[in-house]
């Protein structure tokens, strides 16, 4: 992954988490372990050990995502770094409301269709409660154009991404079917026609906690005032700062 480039450090044994490490990262470590999780999302990896943890397009399937990161953290070595890919935000959203627009015309009411996905912003926050240092999320967007239905279905095959979740429903009504294609060719269509469909990849980085690490001044020992920093004057609570 790209946001690896600007890390400059040597690891030395790496944790695939939940798949295979890319052959683009092999490099990043010369020994390489790969986690998986059981029937109740335990990671088979002992605590510690490890300096150098990723994750690659696998995350948003798990169940217990704060969980598990919480189990990448602990199989960390002080100030080991954790980083990850995964599908999240808007990621098939076209495809999640047609579908629901279909049920709700023909059926008056929805079932679950296409998995939810995390917002970036809860997974910043899910970093920071798995007890990782230096958390940073970012998401990066992509919107592909289908000429038909059937190609963007055939490619959610080939990537293993079709409906996983336990309640969901295993046929799909014709008149439903239909619907769905109509709302989806009606309101998430380009000006040729094509459909579009929106993947969002969102990026996490953290570090297991060191001494080492850049730490939070404590309150009150700052050595200027923000007014000072600001260019303004300071005024008492309710009169605004007026440039200087």
């Amino acid at each position: 992954m790209a946001r690896l480039v600007p890390v400059n450090r040597k690891f030395t044994r790496g944790l695939a988490v939940l798949g295979d490490v890319p052959a683009a990262l092999r490099n990043l470590a010369p020994a390489w372990h790969t986690g998986l999780l059981d029937d109740m999302d335990r990671l088979d990896v002992a605590d510690g050990g490890f300096d150098l943890a990723v994750s690659v397009l696998w995350l948003h399937s798990v169940n217990d995502l704060p969980g598990v990161l919480a189990q990448v953290k602990r199989a960390l070595n002080p100030d080991g770094l954790f980083a990850a890919a995964m599908f999240g935000g808007s990621t098939l959203t076209e495809l999640r409301e047609s579908l629901a627009a279909g049920e709700i015309a023909t059926l008056d009411g929805i079932t679950p269709r296409v998995a939810p996905f995390a917002d970036v912003r809860e997974l910043g926050t899910l970093l920071q409660r798995a007890g990782f240092a230096l958390p940073v999320a970012d998401v990066e967007r992509t919107t592909v154009r289908y000429r038909a239905f059937k190609t963007l279905v055939d490619d959610l095959r080939l990537m293993g991404e079709t409906n996983a979740l336990a309640g969901r429903q295993r046929t799909l009504r014709r008149d439903t079917l239909r619907a769905a294609l109509e709302r989806y060719g009606t309101k998430h269509s380009d000006e040729q026609g094509k459909l579009l469909a929106t993947f969002d990849i969102a990026y996490l980085i953290g570090w297991s906690p060191h001494e080492s690490q850049q730490q939070p001044l404590r309150p009150g020992s700052a050595k200027m005032r923000l007014a000072d920093a600001l260019g303004t004057s300071e005024h008492p609570t309710g009169d605004k700062a007026r440039p200087r």
